[in-house]
């Protein structure tokens, strides 16, 4: 999906709890206590060279890196972070702040001392990225922004208005139903319906350790992942990069400007996009992305005001799991950030 929103609801009918599968993904894994009585799950691939944090976004555990941070591997020593209240990770009642969970990732770098680790985040972990660039980017080498720049206080689902455009849309375009019994009857299926709805493949160890596996092998609900939810939008805050220090790449799905930018490099791929059937449905879908621009592009100023390099890899149409959807690209340009810092 081009922004968070349907991506995020979608992914949401899945819930979250510890599993007891092993993926085939080459990393280790240990516990890192952060607070009492709460420990995190890292993920840690190895690699040569300057730490790399990959923080996954909401919904979504350490392991959906399962398969890309590999090949991230020949660029520095790759890490991953399973916030509170997901997957193997503690699940405590309380600390789902933006505050929080970022002192959250800094004491995991303390911790395991990690210096100077370049972070990477996906979603909703730019809330994360943000505050740990403004409060700490002394600490810091780099930022990278994937599909994750989003304001959470300025956020199209919050808007009555945008939402109706939204619902306009033709139903193929929609966020489909929850998964049916037929679709939670085991890992596999549960990992054929979420690829039929976020058009790309999540590793399998996401699908094991980001879901209730019963002992009879369906799939069930984490029964405290819509409080969850809750209470980190509640703790969200307004993006503000203009005391980050520390280059910046953000990856983002908008209309390539018409005069080229220097800080913006626009890529056209051909895409599978859904195809109006009548004059109606496109005038529905082009006010979506219409109403969608006036959003992104006001995320996009916002970044600009870090006092600090900032790159856009601007991707027309792209999935909102760009790292698994466009996994070349993103490697590309995230190497080229690691070899200035």
């Amino acid at each position: 999906m081009r922004i968070p929103v349907m991506a995020l609801l979608l992914v949401a009918n899945l819930a979250t709890a510890q599993t007891t599968w092993h993926d085939p993904s080459p990393h280790t894994q240990q516990f890192v206590q952060v607070e009492r009585d709460v420990r995190l799950e890292v993920l840690d691939w190895g690699g040569p060279g300057r730490p790399i944090i990959l923080l996954p976004g909401s919904g979504n555990t350490a392991h959906i890196y399962d398969d890309f941070a590999p090949k991230l591997t020949k660029f520095g020593h790759v890490y991953a972070i399973t916030r509170r209240g997901f997957g193997a990770s503690s699940h405590p009642e309380t600390g789902y702040s933006e505050q929080r969970l970022a002192d959250d990732v800094l004491t995991v770098m303390q911790q395991l001392k990690i210096s100077k680790p370049v972070l990477v985040g996906h979603s909703m972990s730019g809330e994360e990225l943000t505050r740990l660039g403004d409060e700490h980017s002394d600490l810091l080498s780099g930022l990278v922004y994937m599909a994750a720049i989003a304001d959470p206080t300025d956020f199209p689902a919050s808007s009555k208005e945008y939402m109706e455009i939204a619902h306009k849309l033709p139903v193929a375009m929609q966020p489909g139903p929850p998964p049916t019994a037929a679709d939670r009857s085991s890992v596999e299926a549960a990992s054929g319906w979420l690829e039929n709805r976020v058009h790309v493949r999540f590793p399998l160890g996401e699908v094991y350790n980001a879901n209730v596996i019963n002992s009879d092998g369906t799939v069930g609900d984490f029964a405290d992942e819509a409080r969850i939810h809750t209470l980190i939008g509640q703790g969200a805050q307004k993006r503000d990069y203009t005391r980050i220090t520390v280059p910046i790449l953000a990856f983002i799905d908008s209309d390539c400007p018409a005069r080229p930018q220097p800080d913006l490099v626009c890529i056209q791929q051909q895409k599978a996009e859904y195809q109006p059937k009548n004059d109606q449905e496109r005038q529905a879908i082009d006010a979506f992305w219409s109403a969608t621009d006036v959003y992104e592009n006001r995320w996009i100023d916002t970044v600009r005001k870090a006092h600090a390099p900032v790159r856009f890899i601007d991707l027309p149409r792209s999935n909102h799991y760009v790292f698994l959807s466009d996994t070349s690209i993103v490697l590309r340009e995230a190497a080229i950030l690691l070899e200035d810092v």
